[in-house]
């Protein structure tokens, strides 16, 4: 599933073609992907403009001058492809509709946005920009990562007096947006902590720690176009990088990186997830 540098790639790559332009047809092949598609998507999208393009968590959504949102979610393998750019950012000829072709936009600048989703598990939804908020699959999210509402005194609060691992804890969509299992690994690593110690016995002062530290890691990720691992794609259908800098994700048996470690980096599973750590370095 894309995190959250994944999805601000994809906004971050969006945005050119889509803010300020107009939406002359939206073009949706069939009636659902993981729920059903609102009722006359089509014709709602149709003729409006772009305002604004931004993101929350893992969603992202599109200010409509109609007072409308358009609300995407990638799902686990859903691409945002953009074809015939006039900016010359994207130097792509319209192409052949694919099979996995659900919903398409045509700008009136002359960029296409493709939708495609083998798997189906993304989704899109309309709702009131002004109440956006109340979306249910958005009023539960807490705070954002890189935003000024995620702070210290936030996450010593949080976590307080929490019996489950501080792997699932900064898993939980409550307690900080956008946040998955790759880049927690990657942060509870820099941090020092064993992704199985109890969230609410850590000391305060390696909490506040746990702030900066995955803001770094996710600025670097965002900075690096996103981990690209399996079927991501960035919008112009080219691949990320960033999963070569992990330190510890997906290097299950290999030594560690920190300096004068010779521990290996290990893998357990929790929640049903992979979590990979250094059992020296991390307490």
């Amino acid at each position: 599933m894309p995190e959250l540098p994944e999805v601000e790639t994809v906004r971050r790559g969006l945005s050119p073609v889509m803010e300020g332009a107009r939406i002359t047809r939206a073009q949706v092949n069939r009636p659902d992907l993981r729920w059903p598609f609102p009722p006359d998507m089509s014709a709602r999208l149709a003729g409006t403009r772009v305002e604004r393009l931004r993101r929350r968590s893992k969603y992202i959504l599109a200010d409509l001058d109609t007072g409308e949102s358009l609300l995407i979610h990638l799902g686990m393998s859903g691409r945002m492809l953009i074809s015939g750019d006039p900016l010359g950012i994207f130097a792509h000829e319209h192409p052949a509709a694919e099979k996995h072709d659900h919903v398409v936009f045509d700008m009136d600048n002359g960029a296409r946005i493709t939708f495609n989703d083998p798997r189906r598990f993304g989704a899109m939804d309309l709702m009131p920009t002004a109440t956006a908020d109340l979306h249910p699959l958005l009023a539960k999210i807490g705070p954002e990562p890189l935003g000024n509402q995620f702070s210290e005194n936030h996450l010593i609060g949080a976590l307080r007096g929490r019996n489950m691992p501080v792997k699932s804890a900064l898993l939980d969509q409550k307690i900080v947006a956008g946040l998955g299992n790759i880049y927690v690994c990657e942060a509870l690593f820099r941090a020092g902590i064993s992704p199985m110690r109890k969230a609410g016995r850590i000391a305060e002062k390696r909490v506040a720690r746990l702030v900066p530290i995955i803001r770094d890691v996710l600025s670097e990720a965002i900075e690096a176009g996103g981990s690209s691992l399996r079927d991501f794609r960035q919008a112009d259908g080219e691949l990320g990088y960033f999963q070569h800098r992990f330190d510890v994700y997906g290097r299950e048996g290999l030594k560690c990186r920190t300096e004068g470690c010779e521990g290996p980096v290990k893998r357990i599973v929790q929640s049903g997830r992979s979590s990979f750590f250094c059992g020296q370095c991390q307490r």
